[in-house]
């Protein structure tokens, strides 16, 4: 029987979409053999293997405003918009805490993907255990560019795995999932542009070369991914799950009431497409 799997793309805060759809399928039990996150994707993708429904909006509309959380303030004093020790070893070890014991007892395989800022290339890495080393993974994974102090993991120094494979569908179906779950946060139809602030960004990147060159590819990269999963949908080897419209939260939001439309737009997405996807996966 071929394996299903379970591909995440980030996209920040607009990942409350994604927490929204993980949620349901937990509620459901359906039953994924593994998993791929980028950047948000993995921050809340995980809590799928550790089975803690509404963690990922309970923890954000918490600490949304926490200035340890993300602000500008802890981008002038740790170097990080979002704090990495307050989100990454605080919340998650201590104030609301991720089941490690239940993630390891799942079975389920976990898999990052990050971008490395000597080559600019996609940096994948499966985490074979809970404990702070993944927890190094996925901030590694979900750090921005020029927000973010590249994390150092395994001699190398890496940054937000969109950056070089948003949608990691091709991955894994190269790791043996034939069949794949994707969770977008942009609606069909979405086309990724280039930004106006393109050039103050190389500027601000001249450091990272590598990583200013994949920025300004990621437009063309975002949209011949998309184009892939749309391919894939149209042969059946892929479940797509998106939002209807463009969400209202951004990249960096921390209004909980737009968080929390955007987490109820996973929930009410999945929930519409529950038997279909039942359908689907059998």
């Amino acid at each position: 029987m071929s394996k299903v799997g379970l591909v995440l793309e980030g996209g920040g805060m607009r990942g409350m979409f994604t927490a929204g759809v993980v949620d349901v399928l937990l509620q459901n039990d359906v039953q994924l053999d593994g998993l791929v996150g980028v950047s948000a994707g993995a921050c809340f993708g995980c809590n799928y293997q550790s089975g803690q429904v509404g963690r990922g909006l309970r923890y954000n509309l918490t600490y949304s405003k926490d200035r340890r959380y993300c602000s500008m303030w802890s981008l002038v004093r740790t170097g990080d918009l979002f704090g990495a020790d307050f989100c990454y070893r605080k919340v998650p070890l201590e104030l609301d805490p991720f089941d490690m014991e239940t993630f390891d007892a799942s079975g389920v395989p976990f898999w990052v993907v990050c971008t490395s800022v000597s080559t600019g290339k996609a940096v994948y890495h499966q985490c074979e255990k809970a404990g702070e080393d993944m927890l190094e993974w996925i901030r590694a994974s979900a750090s921005m560019p020029m927000v973010s102090r590249p994390v150092e993991r395994e001699g190398d120094y890496l940054l937000d795995g969109g950056i070089a494979d948003p949608i990691p569908l091709a991955f894994f179906e190269q790791c043996g999932y034939e069949r794949n779950v994707v969770v977008l946060t942009q609606p069909r139809g979405y086309v990724k542009r280039q930004s106006k602030m393109m050039p103050l960004m190389r500027r601000a990147l001249r450091t990272q070369p590598a990583i200013a060159q994949a920025m300004e590819d990621r437009p063309r990269v975002y949209n011949e991914e998309v184009a892939y999963v749309a391919a894939q949908e149209q042969v059946g080897v892929a479940f797509v799950l998106c939002p209807d419209e463009l969400l209202p939260a951004h990249r960096v939001e921390h209004d909980p009431r737009k968080l929390t439309e955007a987490y109820f737009a996973g929930t009410r997405v999945a929930e519409r497409e529950l038997e279909r996807l039942r359908a689907w996966m059998a």
